[in-house]
């Protein structure tokens, strides 16, 4: 039997929505709002406008699982709505909005994004069949981990009284007295 990829990508294309803002300080908010699994290359393409708010096919990026984060997928799948987490970089001096920097199947990942607090991290819904390739992917590579107890040596620490007391102090009657100043 041939042994699974320890890595697979795929381009997935990504659509961001740009809406007024609701706020005098927000002139636009930007949502990231569907993937398009198999895209073309695309930058900033403009799909759909709906009034003011337009839908941008803002870029294909390679969405990579790995065998070794096969736990953190596993917690995707098993939310309520698996999603992909798309990073976002604030791109001020250049001619795009915003610059679609990472798209990933774990949650681990967005989240340590996110912590940051300089990218824009959203969670996009996955697409059925996503979700089919994240979960044929995850079971070909997943692999419990065997719980092994750890167990304890045999030494006995306590019969040395090493660093107990005052090591200025010669007796052992009370070895937690303050050392005294010797009277001349």
């Amino acid at each position: 039997m041939a042994e699974a990829a320890k890595q697979i990508e795929m381009p997935v294309g990504v659509v961001v929505r740009k809406t007024p803002g609701v706020t005098r300080w927000a002139r636009w908010n930007w949502r990231a709002v569907a993937v398009l699994p198999g895209a073309p290359p695309a930058d900033w393409v403009e799909l759909r406008r709906e009034g003011d708010a337009v839908e941008y096919h803002a870029a294909t990026l390679r969405l990579k699982l790995w065998s070794d984060e096969t736990e953190a997928y596993m917690a995707n799948l098993s939310d309520s709505q698996p999603s992909l987490y798309l990073v976002l970089r604030d791109d001020a001096e250049g001619d795009r909005p915003l610059n679609a920097f990472l798209i990933t199947a774990s949650p681990y990942e967005g989240q340590d994004y996110a912590d940051t607090g300089e990218e824009i991290v959203e969670k996009i819904p996955m697409t059925e069949g996503l979700i089919a390739w994240v979960r044929d992917f995850t079971l070909a590579h997943r692999h419990d981990e065997v719980f092994v107890k750890r167990r304890r040596d045999k030494k006995r620490v306590d019969l040395v009284e090493d660093g107990k007391g005052d090591a200025r102090i010669r007796q052992t009657s009370d070895v937690y007295r303050a050392p005294r100043r010797a009277v001349q």
